[in-house]
């Protein structure tokens, strides 16, 4: 017999052992309750995934999971937020409890090491679709917004670029021999959430790598009224995406790639000592509009235009 909507419910999605101190009232109820401390403000956000849009057909259920939460968390992180609780809509052609089970694992491992409560969320019938609503708190008015960009910041990033579009160029049949870094960074994405954090204070502007450096900067760039300059020099690339581009020549493949769920930020330079460990300069901000790249001695405009999954 098929699960109902409410076993369901209580058989996957009530199994969590960490119980957020915002959380007053969680799954059970119409609605949750949230407790918000004072000197605090709450930060909120939405993504959809939809299969074989954002996803491809057959994808593992438990980095499902992982990535879907993932990518809410990154979202929390970009604006200095430290999460506390998500909801959880899915849209399912069928009930398949293996498939539940392992998505179910995936989505809460990654809420657990981070303390956040699943409180609520919605299950109907119709084509695969996931969607998390995630909240976080901020101090108030400190949240790390796009606009605060200012000519003269500096420009860093945390991680590696291209890693994650190396890894769907991968899952679409490129032959690479070093695979496995590039798909686990496409397929379990790891939210910044402590380094944005530490940026609050510090940073002027901040964004998630989600659609695309250059667009993703765009964003930062389009809001703030400025521009930048990249160094190709200095941008933080692996192995197995320098031998991408020696073995294609598709330089800006990283550039325009998205997935990696990195933060990009600006900062002033008399602030860059009091910034994380794990970041790299990789340019700077300037008064004349529009995004330009270093690389091989000359300079040359970039189009903000980000990486459109199976396009």
């Amino acid at each position: 017999m098929a699960l109902a909507e409410f076993s369901l419910i209580k058989r996957f999605f009530t199994q969590q052992q960490v119980k957020n101190t915002s959380t007053k009232l969680g799954i059970g109820d119409d609605c949750a309750v949230l407790s918000i401390p004072q000197g605090y403000e709450l930060v909120v956000t939405t993504d959809t995934m939809v299969e074989n849009v954002h996803f491809f057909a057959g994808a593992e259920p438990r980095a499902l999971g992982h990535k879907l939460l993932a990518v809410n968390l990154s979202d929390l992180a970009s604006m200095g937020a430290q999460p506390i609780s998500v909801t959880l809509a899915l849209t399912l052609p069928s009930i398949d409890e293996r498939w539940l089970e392992q998505f179910s694992n995936g989505f809460l491992a990654l809420a657990a090491l981070h303390s956040v409560d699943l409180i609520g969320g919605d299950t109907t019938s119709g084509p695969l679709t996931l969607t998390v609503q995630a909240m976080g708190l901020v101090p108030k008015d400190q949240a790390l917004l796009r606009s605060k960009a200012q000519a003269g910041d500096f420009i860093y990033m945390t991680g590696f670029l291209g890693d994650a579009g190396l890894g769907l160029k991968i899952k679409q049949g490129y032959s690479s021999k070093h695979s496995q870094i590039p798909l686990h960074r496409f397929n379990k994405p790891d939210p910044q959430i402590s380094t944005g954090i530490a940026l609050l204070g510090v940073a002027n502007a901040c964004i998630d790598i989600s659609d695309g450096l250059a667009a993703d900067l765009g964003h930062i760039l389009d809001e703030s009224q400025v521009g930048a300059l990249l160094d190709w020099e200095n941008l933080p690339l692996s192995v197995a995406v320098l031998d991408y581009i020696k073995e294609t020549g598709d330089w800006r493949m990283p550039l325009m790639a998205g997935d990696d769920y990195e933060l990009c930020f600006t900062v002033k330079p008399e602030k860059v000592a009091l910034l994380p460990l794990n970041c790299t300069k990789i340019g700077v901000i300037e008064s004349s509009p529009g995004l330009r790249l270093k690389k091989s001695g000359s300079i040359q405009p970039i189009e903000s235009n980000g990486y459109e999954h199976f396009s």
